[in-house]
């Protein structure tokens, strides 16, 4: 057989398509045929799907088997962040298939799958089974997962950007260990438009984490995007506010002059706001449509057909479209507010055309100033093909835990080899004997200091260094409790009828009481009940508010963060700017300090009576946020009368009662160590990530077996249940796995610690400290969210409006 050679049949099926084979798909085939594993890094429009299934459809073609029959057992395994792209794949993977004729089985497996379809894919796998991560570990959790996954060749894993390096990652990358000790032949291959370090996911990607065993396919380089940046007519770029509610109405004329238009959003408030700001502003009465994570299943599936079938204008939509799903007939693609990322905006940009050879079409809106300065770095770093992304970590015990548990639902383990396995993931390398002991006892017992409670006591050992389950009923709970993705406890939104619009969040719902109007799903609704978990509305006159959702916000980028730095004090290059930005850089250099590359600037000024200093870090919200409560912490200790900060991506804005004469010493390395430790065991901020470990490691269950929707806890419930276990353990066992899992996720998740660690070391050696008697131009674009951060981006953009104008002409008064 010649390596890479693409089978006769399939070379003929591109030729009826008038498509040619890519290198890279080429080389894909050519890395499987070597019995290697790959990584494909290529531009979104490249055919990466069609390059990673490229060598499973030449397994099955007649002039490969040379007259054997084709493989009866599951062949390849595909893996997916969503559900949808699993659909969407499985929709374009079958024209090959059924063109050419191949004897090949696909289907898909996700929870959204029915239970007799689920028995029977056990039971006779297909050839080709697409899949999530959770669904998978689930699959590994089953008896039958020893015969079932014997055969397997291939796991194809998409998109794989978006989960590595996050605990989904994890939960993959201890599942592909597993997978691999089933079937020792098994080839792993990865896809993904926006990897900034290739090195890195071949590692995470390869067993043994070693990276040479991984072959790095790069794909033929696309046209390059055409990116623009939407400013006001007549107007100036907004001096706060994130929502870029005053483009609305050159976004409708952007709709009209084209096909199809998709308009991403940061967050699901904000799809919600912008497409009923749209639809307002649609006097043509235009198709246009709204997809979210938090709309039924029927809601999205709807939106996406017609999309496929070209019959909306226009589509706003949150992260829950950023990967892969192929919609060749958008014409342009929408960033409403900041991108925060180069690789995230690439992979958005992407959406539109997702052709290669033809240039894809964006347009940047941003918010206020800032963002205007961060979309232009966005769009520099595209035209560069410079990509960011988040950094891997340790995987998480929680983690582990969870899949110890899948492992003994499946079959009696032995502890060494299981241990063996797991170490042979990149991910879980650190883990030695006594973190395993001390994991395997979490699942046993609980704990040390749960040990006494039978309903922690999960997995028993045997004398023969095996674990069993305690009770086979362990494996029901196990699987309906399964799962990584916690988000906030969410109510069902229903018509009397039954019918389902989406999801809220519990804290939104349970402030609604009968007669309460909300829009949702691009409805007006009014609230008639709610009963359980179920939010019962009817169709209302008048509109109300938007949910809130409380999501992780998405952290800029450090790469984005220092080309707005260095932008900043590039003067030259502010001759590109609009003027009132010109402007407003030009101010806050005749009057104070460019906060440049490397430094820290901090300014001083009073107003209103109280005293301001703001410290302009350039490291997001979350390090910011954080920064926030130590510093107030240090002040009450300094007698400085704090009253309080306000923090966005690019500064931090604290007033007190005095003022701070010496910012250096607030801002000494050792805080990480004294007020950090303290305010994370004092706040809630652990306790809401042991909530979270709680429930992945399976401490906590959601779901009791065989009760239904009526057997399933509020986060009320959930809630109460990990307070009271937190406070056993901090109390007796402090020292517990859990503990150390959620001091982990604080600080790397929740409180960018790492970055916060960064700006501390700057602190020491160059931070500038400038003393004003009034207000900065560039401390106006924070100040104007005092007294508005509580509220959902957009629900006060006309408040900051009035604001800014009255803080902006103060700032910008030269004396």
């Amino acid at each position: 057989m010649n390596r890479g050679a693409i089978p006769p049949e399939i070379s003929a099926w591109f030729a009826t398509r008038n498509w040619r084979v890519r290198r890279h798909q080429c080389d894909m085939l050519s890395a499987d045929d070597s019995r290697r594993h790959a990584l494909l890094v290529a531009d979104t429009g490249a055919g990466k799907t069609l390059a990673g299934f490229l060598p499973t459809l030449a397994a099955f073609a007649p002039s490969r088997l040379g007259g054997m029959p084709p493989p009866d057992s599951l062949h390849t395994l595909y893996v997916s962040p969503l559900k949808a792209l699993a659909h969407d794949v499985q929709r374009n993977l079958m024209a090959p298939v059924e063109a050419i004729g191949l004897p090949i089985r696909i289907e898909t497996r996700s929870g959204d799958t029915p239970s007799d379809r689920k028995a029977r894919q056990r039971a006779r796998p297909p050839h080709v089974l697409l899949t999530t991560p959770e669904s998978l570990s689930l699959l590994l959790s089953y008896p039958e997962a020893q015969t079932m996954f014997a055969g397997l060749q291939r796991i194809v894993i998409d998109e794989v950007h978006a989960f590595a390096s996050g605990k989904r990652g994890d939960l993959l990358a201890l599942a592909m260990t597993r997978l691999q000790a089933i079937a020792p032949q098994l080839r792993r291959s990865a896809l993904s438009a926006t990897v900034a370090d290739p090195d890195a996911y071949r590692r995470w990607l390869a067993p043994g984490g070693d990276a040479a065993a991984v072959t790095l396919v790069e794909g033929e380089p696309g046209a390059p995007p055409e990116v623009d940046i939407l400013l006001p007519v007549e107007q100036r770029v907004p001096w706060g506010g994130h929502a870029a509610a005053w483009a609305v109405p050159q976004l409708m004329d952007a709709i009209r002059a084209n096909r199809t238009t998709l308009v991403f959003t940061n967050t699901r408030f904000l799809a919600e706001f912008i497409f009923e700001k749209l639809w307002d502003a649609n006097e043509d009465h235009l198709p246009i449509g709204i997809h979210h994570g938090s709309l039924s299943k029927e809601a999205r599936r709807k939106v996406e057909g017609a999309m496929a079938r070209g019959e909306l204008r226009a589509l706003v939509a949150t992260a829950s479209l950023d990967l892969g799903v192929d919609w060749g007939d958008i014409d342009l693609v929408v960033q409403m507010g900041a991108p925060k990322g180069s690789s995230r905006l690439m992979q958005r940009i992407g959406r539109a055309n997702h052709r290669l050879d033809q240039p894809s079409r964006a347009l940047l809106v941003p918010g206020n100033r800032f963002e205007f300065l961060e979309a232009t770095a966005a769009q520099d770093a595209v035209r560069e093909g410079q990509r960011d992304g988040e950094e891997f970590r340790a995987g998480g015990l929680d983690v582990l835990a969870q899949h110890v548990m899948a492992c003994a639902c499946a079959g009696p383990f032995d502890e060494a080899a299981l241990l063996a396995e797991v170490r042979s993931s990149d991910a879980y390398a650190w883990i030695d004997d006594a973190i395993w002991k001390r994991v395997l006892a979490f699942v046993a017992t609980g704990g040390y200091a749960l040990r006494a409670y039978d309903r922690f006591r999960r997995i028993v050992p045997g004398n023969d260094g095996t674990w069993r389950l305690a009770h086979p009923e362990h494996a029901a709970r196990f699987r309906i409790n399964a799962g990584i993705i916690i988000d906030s406890e969410m109510l069902e939104v229903r018509f009397r009828n039954g019918r389902s619009l989406g999801r809220v969040e519990e804290g939104f719902g349970a402030a609604l009481s009968p007669g309460d109007t909300f829009r949702f799903a691009g409805l007006d609704l009014e609230v008639e009940s709610v009963r359980d978990l179920d939010l019962i509305v009817r169709a209302a006159k008048a509109s109300g508010r938007i949910p809130s959702y409380m999501g992780a916000r998405m952290p800029l980028t450090t790469h984005l963060s220092d080309r707005v730095r260095a932008m900043i004090v590039d003067r030259a290059g502010w001759a590109r700017f609009p003027d009132d930005v010109r402007e407003w850089l030009e101010m806050q250099d005749w009057r104070s300090r460019l906060p440049g590359p490397g430094d820290l600037l901090v300014e001083s000024f009073p107003h209103a009576g109280r005293h301001y200093t703001t410290y302009y870090t350039f490291e997001g919200w979350n390090a910011n946020q954080s920064l926030g409560m130590l510093i107030t912490r240090r002040m009450e200790d300094q007698g400085l009368g704090p009253m309080g900060f306000v923090a966005n991506d690019y500064s931090l804005a604290v007033w007190g009662l005095r003022p701070v004469d010496d910012p250096a010493s607030l801002l000494s390395p050792d805080i990480l160590s004294h007020e950090f430790v303290e305010w994370v065991q004092n706040s809630y901020m652990l306790r809401r990530a042991f909530r979270e470990v709680a429930v992945i490691s399976g401490l906590v269950e959601r779901q009791q077996p065989g009760q239904g929707r009526s057997g399933r806890k509020s986060g009320r419930q959930v809630t109460f249940s990990t307070d009271l276990i937190y406070d056993v353990l901090c109390k007796y066992e402090p020292d517990h796995v859990l503990i150390q899992a959620a001091w982990a996720d604080a600080r790397a998740r929740l409180t960018d610690v790492g970055r916060l660690a960064d700006l501390l070391e700057r602190a020491s050696g160059q931070l500038v400290h400038v003393r004003l008697d009034r207000v900065s131009p560039m401390a106006v674009p924070v100040m104007v969210m005092i007294g508005r951060e509580s509220l959902p981006a957009g629900a006060a953009d006309e408040e900051l409006l009035i604001e800014a104008e009255t803080l902006a002409a103060a700032a910008m008064r030269p004396a």
